[in-house]
């Protein structure tokens, strides 16, 4: 028996890997969960698994839960941000789900790893803000980190289990990550300036939350995912090579020295690998639908755009730079991403305030996490003064 605690328990993932929970009541018992503001949800949440703590990171919705499980007096309720680190590293779990979107994941995460949990990393951004120290902390505590993005998890089933931490012992010559190529890959760049949020969240293949909608859109997304996997997997940007796959039905490729190319297919359903992730080694039920290869009949690979996707690119050039560009590349484009979806930038000038302030903010060495968490705020203050000036 696993004993479980969700971080972002009421986004996507969250309730992807609680269904796949329900459907184990024999493997996995839930310890924790945890949401930010999201009482309703929350609620019914703990109402059917009964966690024996529930956090909100919103301290004001944690007095809302405590109220709306007042005849519950087994669930403890906390609040603040410093309850979910506290969760997080606590012993009444071993297996953490690390879902929390953005770069308020990394502190309750990087709680997990040092406590030597399982942890099944859905959120991207704590490697890409602070890779080495990342996974240092990881190797120090003994930790078990498990990919769940779906094209890390893919690579992840693609290397050989001994040497799946460094994938040039393993005998790699390129890691090839698909994309979707997100609504807009077939718009033009003028068509893109006038995009709305609502067109840019609706993914043609996968169900997802706004900002990793809105990161999909902008390739953004695969900019991150590219740093992520230099450091889950010990490579490199040029040993990297982004595949524009619109089916979303490999989720990722594998090539070796010999030839040899070995490919994770799948329905666009992340149960797959949340369902990977919660019983490695073993196989489990996920309730995918089988894949029906008869039906797609073909598969087409087109090479990213740069010139109207230029995020990408940002992304291969803040690794490049090293220290804390990551952390700064990250926090513009989540203020960014906050702006277009509030009404207050245009898709196209998300690309336009991250490059001014990569430009702008001063690279250091990531040398601990204060020094990295500075970066972070000194970014989005200038962020957000480009967006209030209006990009020029």
């Amino acid at each position: 028996m696993r004993h479980l605690t969700i971080l972002g328990a009421t986004g996507s993932i969250g309730l992807n890997t609680l269904d796949v929970v329900r459907r184990h009541p024999d493997r996995f018992s839930v310890y924790a969960l945890t949401a930010n503001a999201s009482v309703g949800e929350m609620t019914n949440l703990c109402l059917e698994f009964r966690p024996r703590v529930a956090v909100m990171a919103d301290k004001s919705a944690a007095d809302e839960l405590t109220n709306a499980l007042s005849s519950e007096t087994d669930i403890e309720v906390r609040g603040g941000s410093d309850a979910l680190c506290d969760v997080a590293e606590a012993s009444g779990a071993d297996t953490i789900m690390a879902a929390i979107v953005g770069s308020a994941g990394l502190p309750p995460t990087l709680a997990a790893v040092r406590a030597g949990k399982r942890v099944l990393l859905a959120n991207k951004e704590a490697l890409v803000m602070s890779g080495q120290l990342f996974m240092d902390a990881v190797v120090e505590s003994g930790a078990e980190l498990l990919p769940i993005d779906s094209e890390h998890n893919a690579i992840f089933q693609c290397l050989p289990p001994a040497t799946a931490r460094d994938a040039r012992a393993s005998g790699v010559r390129r890691i090839l990550l698909t994309a979707s190529g997100g609504p807009f890959r077939t718009y033009s760049a003028e068509a893109m300036r006038h995009v709305s949020p609502q067109q840019a969240c609706a993914h043609p293949n996968w169900s997802m939350g706004q900002k990793i909608s809105v990161d999909s859109a902008t390739l953004m997304n695969k900019g991150l995912e590219m740093i992520e996997a230099c450091w889950l997997f010990n490579t490199q940007p040029s040993a990297i090579e982004v595949h524009v796959h619109p089916e979303s039905i490999i989720h990722s490729m594998v090539e070796y020295l010999d030839g040899s190319v070995l490919a994770q297919l799948g329905s666009p359903d992340m149960r797959t690998p949340i369902a990977n992730g919660l019983a490695w080694p073993e196989r489990i039920e996920a309730g995918v639908a089988p894949l029906d290869l008869f039906a797609l009949g073909k598969f087409h690979f087109e090479r990213p755009d740069l010139i109207r996707f230029p995020c990408l690119r940002l992304a291969a050039e803040a690794f490049e730079a090293g220290g804390t560009a990551p952390a700064v590349l990250n926090a513009a484009n989540e203020e960014a991403v906050a702006a277009f979806l509030a009404g207050n930038l245009c898709f196209s000038d998300i690309a336009v305030i991250i490059e001014k302030t990569l430009a702008a903010v001063d690279v250091v060495p990531a040398d601990d996490f204060d020094t990295i968490f500075a970066k972070d705020r000194q970014a989005r203050l200038f962020a957000l003064k480009q967006i209030e000036q209006g990009v020029a």
